[in-house]
């Protein structure tokens, strides 16, 4: 059965990767994300592409997303929330303006459009919901304060959806990757709202964006609650959560770029 499969944050990095990978005629990919021409060229190499600029801090365009959406496919098989934002300034240099923002896009805007096309999924009893967090959800880090902040709060909220929709067939994922090779350390804010516009050495030796991409649709295959992707930064997340001690001592060590 063809599926309708919408990617925020389409135009780059995992969620251009995502649409790749889910490339296939009997799918319908929605492209979703802010930059138009972005959108365009990842369309391109796609059989079925939906092309839907949306800016998921705007409730009145998420609404009417929505809107086209039910009115044009009748449903969403797979939502996969991976609009966002880095950070690379310490909690002194990052104005709250900046701050606000950096919650509006990782946060509401994944909670926001979620909350919007959840009445399709429970309407149907069928779908799957995609959170995109990062392992900086699982523990603090050095010049990414509201980043994690915002992605330690969608554990809260996906948890608790998670366990709203267990007498159903809607299923809920969260991923946590960690050093993967894209641009998002060029594009994370600075304290004052800029663009860092510099690629991390970590990020530059991550992993493929191909293999991060093709491991969180293997967790939506096996309905998988949690998945972690990444290299060796991952075992932070196990020890941050059984010796948080020595996770405080590593991490005081670690270069945060």
């Amino acid at each position: 059965m063809k599926k309708v499969i919408w990617i925020t944050g389409a135009g780059s990095g995992i969620g251009e990767a995502l649409a790749k990978a889910y490339n296939h005629e009997d799918h319908t990919i929605i492209l979703s994300g802010r930059n138009k021409t972005q959108l365009e060229s990842v369309s391109k190499n796609l059989v079925n592409p939906f092309i839907l600029p949306l800016d998921v801090t705007k409730e009145d365009q998420i609404n009417q997303a929505v809107s086209l959406v039910q009115s044009t496919f009748g449903k969403v098989d797979i939502l996969i929330n991976n609009a966002g934002v880095s950070q690379r300034a310490t909690v002194s240099e990052t104005t709250n303006d900046v701050g606000r923002n950096l919650i509006e896009v990782n946060f509401f805007g994944s909670v926001h459009l979620t909350k919007a096309v959840l009445p399709m999924m429970t309407n149907r009893n069928k779908g799957s919901i995609v959170a995109m967090s990062s392992a900086a959800g699982k523990f603090g880090f050095p010049l990414r304060s509201y980043y994690s902040a915002s992605k330690h709060a969608l554990h809260g909220f996906y948890e608790s959806l998670s366990l709203e929709l267990k007498d159903t067939q809607v299923h809920v994922m969260i991923v946590c990757p960690g050093r993967i090779k894209t641009d998002i350390s060029k594009n994370a804010l600075t304290g004052s709202g800029e663009s860092h516009n510099q690629m991390d050495q970590g990020q530059l030796l991550g992993i493929p964006v191909e293999k991060c991409a093709s491991k969180i649709i293997q967790g939506i295959t096996k309905k998988k609650a949690e998945i972690y992707i990444g290299g060796n930064e991952i075992l932070l997340i196990y020890i941050k959560r059984y010796l948080p001690f020595l996770f405080r001592l590593i991490a005081k060590r670690v270069n945060p770029k």
